[in-house]
């Protein structure tokens, strides 16, 4: 009897030892805690992906969420892609059939769509991915602070890492065409703070928009002759049509620089960006927080700040420039 009844404590004290461990453990739902456990593993959630034309900036932004999102929270999750196909009208319609939609999580790639989620009134968690200004965009009103059901990762670079890479690559480029889609708030934010920059250096600069991709053709033949070179800034329209640019800039012997790596893979000669792999972990991350219970108010937004530099070798040889052999630049291409 005397054994039965110190086996029973024992037994009673390990399993009292067991669950205080899972207590603590269970304390801290964050990515991080639970990225080796997989503690939500086996849960099941549905996703909605939210975009206003689709590209291979915005596919690489997709697969990494998709990829982190399973390595944090199990297979679970199923996902659709709602894609507007460069209709502004289209992704309205989207967004206002997201707003009763039984989804768990709604997920906006880059400022339009992110701002058809929110302004549609989406009572689905938003996490977005890559939204330029999300307070200038009026999406938050403070990054620390999502007070709209939104949250997620901002892709903002510092405009003059881009002509300080153009006046090591292109020194004698004076004159910048800076085109652009009107329409995106991105575009347009990222193209002023490109101007007032400009305005404090030497370089001199000219501007055209686009309403659409259908006139970024004509649009980069008409600038590619009064210019030295052409900047396309954050701007998924006219990265859409990146042929057209790259084939106008070419005709003129004049280069490309862009904002986003695709665009290098396209033709432009350089970029300065942030990882859209980069860019959609972290959102996913966010994103398994939130699926985790987490309030999305409590989740601030985030601007990512490991900044890549691409560089075209095809591009650069087209051009006889030479580029830096040093490491400062990851070249691409043959």
């Amino acid at each position: 009897m005397k054994n039965k009844f110190l086996a029973a404590l024992l037994a009673g004290a390990s399993l009292l030892t067991m669950t205080a461990c899972g207590g603590n453990t269970s304390a801290d739902t964050g990515a991080d805690a639970n990225a080796d456990t997989g503690a939500a593993a086996g849960g099941t959630a549905r996703v909605a992906f939210v975009q206003l034309v689709d590209n291979d900036a915005f596919t690489e932004m997709i697969d990494s969420f998709e990829n982190k999102l399973t390595e944090l929270y199990g297979d679970g999750v199923t996902y659709d892609v709602k894609n507007a196909q460069g209709d502004m009208s289209t992704l309205n319609s989207i967004a206002s059939e997201l707003k009763t939609a039984d989804y768990d999580l709604v997920v906006p790639i880059v400022t339009p769509a992110t701002q058809a989620v929110v302004n549609a009134g989406v009572t689905a968690p938003v996490v977005f991915i890559s939204v330029t200004d999300p307070v200038a965009a009026g999406i938050m009103g403070d990054m620390a602070k999502p007070d709209k059901n939104a949250t997620g990762t901002s892709n903002i670079v510092p405009v003059d890492e881009i002509f300080t890479l153009a006046g090591k690559l292109t020194p004698d480029v004076k004159n910048i065409g800076i085109l652009y889609c009107s329409g995106e708030k991105n575009a347009v934010l990222t193209a002023e703070k490109a101007k007032a920059y400009l305005d404090t250096t030497d370089y001199t600069y000219e501007e055209v928009t686009v309403a659409s991709s259908n006139e970024v053709q004509q649009a980069a033949q008409s600038l590619a002759g009064k210019v030295d070179a052409i900047y396309i800034p954050i701007d998924s329209t006219v990265q859409s049509a990146m042929a057209q640019v790259v084939e106008a800039a070419n005709a003129a012997g004049i280069p490309v620089y862009g904002s986003d790596p695709v665009m290098v893979k396209s033709g432009a000669l350089a970029c300065v960006s942030v990882s859209n792999t980069q860019l959609g972990e972290r959102s996913a991350e966010m994103a398994y927080d939130i699926l985790n219970g987490k309030d999305v108010s409590k989740v601030p937004a985030e601007a990512m700040s490991d900044f890549q530099y691409v560089c075209s070798r095809a591009a650069a040889d087209a051009l006889s420039i030479t580029l830096p052999e040093d490491g400062s630049v990851t070249v691409i291409g043959g």
